[in-house]
């Protein structure tokens, strides 16, 4: 029976995953990888060739077939041969009988005018090719559109690999200038310079209640007592004692062994209680853990008579000094990653056994960071909050512990001098607030709130499966923003109608390369299988701004947020944008999917999103795969340009919907994570309003659906504005449905339309907010007031 190439290429994929653990250096990589694509695809050659750093010349870099003593010799110019013509085109070439082709190069030294077929297509890193994959086989072969498919789907993970190398080669270079420039400036000083210490303002602690605040990363508010997670491999780093080079050559090893099994243990136990997507840092991990360079670097320095404890120190914090100058704030967190992984080496090189870190009694944990695989060892249950000196929003950390769904606050200067083992603490991770030895007036109102809250729970959980109906009888859509696996038991949880939003990028960021289209057909699945009779609407790959991955670097601007971003990127990067589609039409079958796609401009972008997307599907359907026929479409309206053509564009479109956090950053020139310029982030401002009134009336007109998704809409009373305004479609974020969907239901639509009218002849931003106080008042009582008026705050 015939392999298929899905078949073909799956395989493949499954024996260069395999490659990448266990090779040692992209050479390595390579002439493993041709050497499985030949046996693959049973061609007699196969041949990578990678682009020098002149942009010009090709050079072969792994070949099986060929002569192997032609690698790292034989090279052309781009203009020169049939590889070249690949790269010039950016496209495939294909040819029966090579030798008869009019840009036919032969050489000598490869031999290959044995072989009459050629297969070439480009590899791709960041926006240009960086080099050719080549087929050959000796008997005169036409290859069939299954056999360049499937090798299509190779290529995409070989273009990961090289950059993913050249970027830690990047690294290791820079820290060699790094390393040169401290010998040379030593030899000026003669020994004596010496780097500054930087000063750390650390909080003061109180006699009675200290507050403290950070940054919060997951929702929800707790109290208990201090648990201090020391670190046992910063103590040992001084102390270590040192034997011959052998015994210390001989404890790293075993060590690397230890941590690596350790790894592939973590990777199972969060893989079963949370996801795959938030064990896939651990595969990550792993990843490092075998890669030679990693390990090499602390041989080299074992060998010099440094032992090996702080010899792993030392190359991990090479690694993470290299990191932390990055950028992008996404790959500045994979610096923890690194820490995280050397802690582990550390702790099993001096016998501290992490498996057994365990709590006695809940506890509020407190640490100078928090590490994954923290959160893996330790016993979920007994984790009452989480708070830190250090880390973010992008630190794998955060996401697991907003999956788990425990209140987290981090990047608390000064925590670590403010806290000890005795301390009682509140723990509010909606506001970023940390209570220490709170006094009795702030325990007394955080009992009132935890009261409040459980009460309001109850209410809210008899609402879960009724609909989000205005009470004159209009039904509103509250859809779910997801990004994750893990998010679809929170938004089923909370009632969600759907998903207004998922986020693709996440499991991007979570895994160490891109994902093929069968990969994502999976993921894609699962999301879909998650919502039954629900409409997901899939948003394609929204990376650049602030949001980037780690093994794709964007290029350096000066104002990424007007840069190469969102869609833009997919449409120069087509190879990763096919994949990405032929992701979502093969996983169609699994649910009810839509797809829409981010910062969209012009018209002219919508029409080769079309022609990009009718293309994937005609080549699916060629492969023999059963495609959804119809998926409908829609796009983000994030950004003026957008407001100003909607007319036109949502002739183009099945809907639209209002992306408000960047709607109001492009409209106001007021970038929202920039504390100079806050306070003239105003969702409330008449321009902002007016855009998203132009849009509703638009798709009202047209017979078409607007929805709003951002954080305007899990207000309860903005969403009664916009509900007013002529939006009946919400995405938010799963735990605010329950809440707007209470305010819905109490209000009629003749009020919101009121609500609307008077806000809308308002002169200022000032003018409405007043406007909304006034209202909130009148809509509002009691309980649900003060609720209401914590969110809007929030």
């Amino acid at each position: 029976m015939k392999e298929s190439h899905h078949s073909i290429g799956l395989r493949t994929l499954e024996d260069i995953s395999s490659i990448i653990l266990h090779s040692h250096d992209l050479q390595e990589t390579l002439d493993n990888i041709v050497t499985i694509v030949a046996k693959r695809m049973k061609t007699d050659v196969c041949s990578i060739y990678l682009l020098e750093k002149d942009g010009e010349t090709l050079m072969l870099k792994a070949t099986k077939g060929l002569s192997k003593a032609s690698v790292n010799r034989i090279s052309m110019k781009v203009h020169e041969g049939l590889s070249g013509m690949v790269v010039e085109s950016r496209g495939m070439v294909m040819t029966d009988n090579a030798p008869s082709h009019p840009r036919y190069k032969y050489f000598k030294e490869t031999r290959e005018e044995k072989f009459l077929s050629f297969l070439g297509l480009p590899l791709f890193e960041h926006k240009a090719p960086s080099g050719v994959i080549v087929i050959q086989t000796r008997e005169a072969r036409r290859f069939s559109e299954d056999e360049i498919s499937a090798l299509r789907t190779i290529t995409f993970q070989i273009g990961s690999i090289v950059h993913n190398a050249r970027l830690l080669d990047s690294i290791q270079h820079k820290e060699q200038e790094r390393a040169w420039f401290e010998r040379e400036l030593a030899k000026v000083t003669n020994g004596n310079g010496g780097a500054a210490m930087a000063s750390k303002k650390t909080a003061k602690r109180a006699g009675g209640s200290n507050m403290l605040a950070g940054t919060a990363v997951s929702a929800g508010f707790s109290r208990g007592k201090v648990y201090i997670l020391d670190r046992f491999s910063d103590k040992v780093i001084k102390v270590a004692k040192v034997g011959t080079r052998s015994d210390e050559h001989k404890k790293f090893t075993i060590a690397l062994e230890k941590a690596k099994i350790q790894t592939l243990y973590m990777e199972k136990r969060v893989s079963e209680t949370l996801s795959e997507d938030d064990a896939a840092i651990f595969h990550t991990h792993l990843m490092i853990l075998e890669d030679r360079g990693f390990s090499s670097k602390v041989y080299d320095l074992v060998e010099q008579d440094v032992g090996a404890t702080r010899a792993v120190h030392e190359v991990v914090q090479h690694y993470v000094q290299a990191f932390s100058a990055m950028a992008d704030p996404y790959l500045r967190e994979r610096s923890a990653d690194m820490e995280d992984i050397g802690r582990r080496i550390i702790d099993a090189m001096e016998g501290n056994d992490t498996t057994s870190m365990s709590l006695k009694e809940k506890r509020v944990i407190v640490a100078e960071e928090i590490f994954p695989s923290d959160l893996a060892m330790l016993d979920h249950d007994k984790i009452l909050g989480i708070v830190t000196e250090k880390g973010n929003v992008y630190s794998h950390a955060a996401i697991m512990a907003k999956s788990l769904g425990i209140p987290a606050v981090l990047g608390i200067s000064g925590l670590i001098k403010a806290a000890n083992v005795k301390d009682e603490i509140i723990v509010d991770g909606t506001s970023g607030h940390v209570f220490i030895n709170p006094d009795s007036a702030v325990i007394k109102e955080y009992a009132r709130l935890e009261q409040d809250h459980a009460g309001r729970m109850k209410e809210l959980e008899g609402l879960r499966d009724l609909p989000a109906i205005t009470s004159d009888g209009v039904a509103i859509v509250l859809s779910a923003n997801i990004g994750l696996i893990s998010d679809v038991r929170v938004a089923n949880m909370h009632g969600a109608d759907g998903v207004g939003l998922y986020r693709t990028e996440f499991p991007f960021m979570a895994r160490p390369s891109f994902p093929d289209r069968s990969e994502q057909a999976l993921i894609y699945s699962r999301i879909l299988e998650g919502f039954p009779g629900q409409t997901v609407n899939i948003r394609t790959l929204d990376i650049g701004g602030d949001k980037g991955l780690p093994y794709f670097t964007c290029p350096h601007e000066d104002n990424p947020f007007l840069g190469w971003r969102s869609i833009r990127v997919s449409l120069e990067r087509q190879d990763i944008f096919r994949e990405q589609l032929a992701g979502i039409l093969l996983s169609s079958g699994a649910g009810i999917p839509t797809i829409m796609f981010p910062l969209i401009t012009s018209l002219d972008e919508i029409r080769q999103i079309k022609e990009i997307l009718a293309s994937v599907r005609d080549e699916l359907i060629r492969e023999g795969h059963d495609v959804r026929g119809y998926i409908p479409l829609g796009i983000m309206i994030e950004v003026p340009a957008a407001v100003q053509i909607i007319e036109f564009l949502i002739r183009e479109v099945d809907y639209v919907s209002i992306g408000t956090n960047d709607l109001i950053q492009y409209t106001l020139a007021a970038d929202r994570n920039n504390p100079r310029v806050k306070q003239y982030y105003d969702p409330h401002h008449p321009a902002v309003l007016h855009s998203i009134k132009r849009v509703a009336d638009a798709a009202t007109k047209a017979g078409k659906k607007a929805s709003v998704c951002g954080e305007m809409a899990s207000d309860p009373l903005n969403a009664l504005l916009l509900i007013g305004m002529g939006i009946s479609e919400f995405s938010l974020s799963a735990p605010s449905i329950p809440i707007v969907k209470q305010a819905i239901r109490a209000h009629g639509l003749d009020a919101c339309r009121k609500l609307a009218r008077n806000v809308l002849a308002c002169r200022s931003g000032v003018d409405v907010r007043r406007n909304l106080a006034d209202a909130r008042a009148q809509l509002f009582s009691g309980a649900e007031r003060r609720k209401s008026a914590r969110e809007a705050d929030l």
